[in-house]
C-alpha cells in the first residue's frame, strides 16, 4: 500500500461516490444490470474504506463481505439491514454479471439507491 491508510480511505471513499454517479447514469439510460453492478460496487468501496480504517484488507469479495458482517455488522457497528443490503447487492450482482438470460428490471432496483448513498 502506499500512502498512509487516511490517505487509501478516503481514495476508497471517493470511488464510492463516484461509482455511484455511475450507477445513475446507468439508471437513466435503463440499464439495470449495469447499475446493480455499480451500486455494488459502490458499496464495495465504501465497505473497504470501513475495513482498512479497521486495519483489515481481505483480498477478495468474499472476504470484505465476511469481515464487514464479523467486524460491523454483528458488532451493531452498522445496522443489520444494511449488512443485508449489502449481500443482496452482492449476490444481484453476481446474477446480472453472469448468469444468463436474467435483467433486473427498475422496481428492483431503484429501493437499492438510498442505502446505498448513505
Amino acid at each position: 500500500m502506499t500512502g498512509s491508510k487516511k490517505d487509501l480511505v478516503k481514495y476508497r471513499l471517493s470511488r464510492a461516490k463516484d461509482t455511484y454517479e455511475d450507477a445513475l447514469i446507468l439508471a437513466e439510460n435503463n440499464k439495470w444490470n449495469s447499475t446493480i453492478n455499480r451500486l455494488y460496487y459502490s458499496a464495495y468501496y465504501a465497505v473497504m474504506a470501513l475495513l482498512i480504517s479497521k486495519d483489515l484488507n481481505p483480498t477478495t469479495h468474499n472476504g470484505a463481505k465476511s469481515n464487514f458482517s464479523e467486524h460491523f455488522i454483528k458488532t451493531n457497528l452498522v445496522s443489520k439491514d444494511l449488512g443485508k443490503m449489502y449481500s443482496q447487492l452482492f449476490t444481484w450482482r453476481q446474477k446480472g454479471d453472469y448468469d444468463d438470460l436474467f435483467d433486473f428490471s427498475e422496481d428492483k432496483v431503484w429501493p437499492y439507491f438510498g442505502p446505498v448513498k448513505n
